[in-house]
């Protein structure tokens, strides 16, 4: 099948044909580049939905669970889909849409060329025809006129009236006539040969040469239009084991749901510590009227639960946990108390001894990272100033050392902070052990960790100090929620601070009873099963516990805490409980007061 034989007429049908295959070449791009901006628009869309359902901030801890663990993948599945939809874009542009733009290039130039050639071919045929037709004419005209000049000759030489010059002069017109009818002949003979050949010439070869081009054209055009959808095919396809693979990551981001797991991390997000309250105790107010039974003698009993008994934190509280204001009003609070907007303390001692143990590890990690950190940098910077060294045109040494003292500071800054922490929690440890102990708000119980009130026989203890805390009803102990270090002998001289640590001083929330104070009236203290407690010192003098060496020296910033030098030994009158600091007297005086447990080296007297 040829377009040249078979269509050997059609050149305009064939023009306008040739013209409608590159429009719909065309069309195929557009419909293409459309594609493309769907999928672009779909990708975009799918990264939009996925950054909107992103958690935020406020939601990170609601992400610890398996479901919003799972949702997050998820949400990592659809980004990776959102972009095989932007390959599929992408290479749709590249190896379509850009290869379909250079064909309708070239096919219209091509078939422009085509068809001027054409047109060329049949407008020298169509001028040959023409010479042919006016040789033709021409012909005729001499034919016509060597007739007339015959006839005019064969009427003079009849009629005997004309002259011989008259006949001889017809006879020469005759000869004329005759001769150019014959070139006229001839010419046309020659013409119409010339046009039959170059008509031949035409319709079999020039023409079907020209038809054949455009015929390849199209079938050239029709052959890449299926290779263009095949491609398209090819394309998106290629994208489908990684399709798969993100939806089979959907589906083992969903099999990663465990509703065990999260029933056990809820538990251990809100999980307090403390133990349910007990049963009240039955008050026989008619056997107190009668006068029959004494009256039990409860220290920090409640009755209810207040409103006010809720903690920031949702947490029942009892007095238990209450902060100590001060020995006799001396120590204020600190920066470290919680704010009257819900906002936690350094030492987390606002929350209860599960969260708060859980919270001072994330940070002891926090920290520990940074410490990493920080070494590997200083390390980095210890080689490369060995470096130098070695070879001073690479640089010099001593431009590092400021590097290196700065990263030097903050390593001995993180380690600080590390020992605080950890002396957080520790002191978070043993004080948990005793809150488990004891239920928040059972009365009549009290916190193992704090000790029988000191007193006197006459119910009373005399302190160095004046003043008081009026009626609170505490025992001179460290509260548990005020803590920090705990236990003077793990200290070590890892750094000397030349100042306590800021939540380690007095002003941390130590606290009295005003068994403590002067002319103090309550009555002699009980223990649970109301037993009097015993005397175990005199009114004079706290008796000394045992003795501590400082490992630093220490000024006294704050009312009721004492100087001390590097290497002085003194008498340990109380013992830290919790807040990080531990009452001492100089030995041979009675100046006594606070100094920071991180301080100092203790060895107790054995009293067995």
């Amino acid at each position: 099948m040829s377009w040249g034989t078979e269509l050997w007429d059609q050149y305009d049908n064939l023009s306008f044909h040739t013209q409608k295959g590159i429009d719909f070449l065309e069309k195929y791009g557009q419909f293409i580049r459309d594609r493309c901006q769907i999928e672009m628009e779909y990708a975009g869309k799918l990264r939009r939905l996925v950054k909107n359902h992103q958690p935020k901030k406020k939601e990170e801890e609601d992400y610890q669970y398996s479901p919003c663990r799972a949702f997050k993948l998820v949400m990592n599945e659809v980004n990776d889909l959102a972009g095989q939809h932007e390959v599929i874009a992408e290479n749709l542009q590249t190896h379509i849409i850009r290869e379909v733009n250079m064909l309708v290039k070239d096919f219209k130039e091509d078939r422009k060329k085509h068809l001027q050639d054409g047109a060329r071919m049949m407008t020298s045929l169509s001028n040959q025809i023409a010479t042919l037709e006016r040789a033709r004419k021409n012909y005729e005209k001499a034919f016509k006129e060597a007739e007339r000049a015959l006839d005019n000759y064969q009427r003079a030489d009849a009629d005997l009236a004309l002259s011989r010059m008259d006949v001889e002069k017809q006879r020469t017109n005759m000869t004329i006539k005759s001769q150019q009818c014959e070139d006229a002949k001839n010419e046309y003979a020659n013409q119409l040969q010339k046009t039959n050949d170059l008509q031949a010439q035409h319709y079999q070869h020039l023409m079907p040469d020209i038809f054949q081009h455009l015929q390849e054209l199209d079938e050239k055009r029709i052959k890449n239009i299926k290779n263009f959808m095949t491609q398209s095919v090819d394309i998106e396809r290629s994208v489908f084991p990684i399709i798969n693979q993100c939806l089979d990551g959907i589906i083992r981001a969903a099999d990663q749901i465990n509703e065990k797991e999260d029933t056990q991390m809820v538990i251990e997000r809100y999980k307090s510590g403390f133990i349910p309250p007990g049963d009240f105790q039955f008050e026989d107010l008619s056997a107190l009227k009668s006068g029959d039974a004494q009256p039990m003698i409860i220290n920090n009993a409640i009755t209810s639960i207040r409103p006010e008994a809720i903690t920031v934190r949702g947490t029942m509280s009892a007095n238990k946990l209450k902060k100590r204001v001060g020995i006799f009003n001396i120590f204020s609070s600190n920066k470290n108390n919680l704010s009257p907007y819900g906002e936690n303390k350094e030492d987390y001692s606002d929350l209860p001894p599960n969260q708060r143990k859980k919270k001072l590890q994330q940070r002891l990690e926090e920290i520990s990272a940074k410490i990493q950190q920080e070494t590997a940098a200083r390390d980095g910077l210890m080689k490369m100033k060995g470096v130098y060294e070695q070879n001073p045109a690479l640089g010099d040494p001593m431009s590092i050392e400021g590097q290196l003292n700065e990263s030097g500071h903050k390593l001995d800054k993180l380690r600080q902070e590390q020992h605080k922490f950890q002396m957080y929690l520790e002191d978070a440890q043993d004080n948990g052990a005793s809150i488990m102990n004891v239920s928040p708000s059972v009365p009549g119980r009290r916190l193992k960790s704090q000790p029988p009130r000191l007193i006197n026989g006459a119910g009373q203890r005399n302190h160095r100090h004046s003043g008081g805390s009026g009626g609170e009803e505490e025992s001179l102990s460290r509260s548990a929620s005020d803590s920090s270090v705990s236990n003077p002998t793990t200290n070590n001289k890892q750094s000397a601070p030349g100042t306590p640590l800021p939540s380690h001083n007095p002003e941390s929330g130590l606290g009295t009873s005003h068994t403590s104070l002067p002319d103090s009236d309550e009555p002699e203290p009980t223990d649970i099963d109301g037993n009097a407690q015993p005397e175990y010192y005199d009114a004079d003098q706290l008796p000394a516990l045992g003795m501590c060496r400082a490992l630093y020296p220490f000024e006294a910033t704050s009312e009721g805490s004492i100087p001390m030098y590097d290497g002085e030994e003194l008498h340990i009158i109380e013992l830290d409980q919790g807040d990080g600091w531990t009452r001492v007297r100089r030995q041979g005086d009675t100046e006594e007061g606070f100094v920071p447990t991180s301080y100092i080296e203790c060895t107790l007297f054995n009293n067995s």
